[in-house]
């Protein structure tokens, strides 16, 4: 089996940023000299997430406002009074959206349907330097 990493950074503006990590993705597996295997990509930190989606304009707002619906940013949070950072949300909502994905790679490419792209969604209330780590197993 071979292995193969790489790690990309992301800088968000504050509240829910989503980035479309497709293209890069590809290119790493495309690049990588493995065929058949897996895929991982995992975001270090509780206020951050990975999810696939359809990476149009109008879904990525409808997700980002559907979020705020279930989950929303303006009320009171225990770890808010406990810490003062006021980012209580942004540990909820990764929580539920959890901080890794694994993928099929066949022929060299991550197997996706047709109107599914990766996303990173950082959900802090600042700005912030996201680290995001792709790994790949196969042969």
């Amino acid at each position: 089996m071979i292995t193969r990493k790489n790690v990309l950074t992301f800088t968000g503006s504050a509240r829910t940023d989503i980035f479309d990590v497709t293209p890069r993705a590809q290119d790493f597996v495309r690049g990588s000299g493995i065929s058949e295997g897996h895929f991982v990509v995992f975001v270090p930190g509780s206020t951050a997430a990975v999810t696939t989606i359809e990476y149009e304009s109008g879904v990525v707002e409808d997700l980002a406002e559907a979020i705020e619906r279930l989950i929303p940013s303006e009320i009171p949070y225990k770890h808010n009074l406990r810490w003062g950072d006021g980012n209580g949300y942004a540990h909820v909502r990764a929580a539920f959206l959890k901080p890794s994905l694994t993928f099929p790679v066949w022929d060299g490419k991550i197997i996706l349907g047709t109107w599914q792209q990766i996303v990173l969604i950082d959900f802090d209330n600042r700005p912030r330097q996201r680290t995001l780590i792709f790994h790949l197993m196969g042969e």
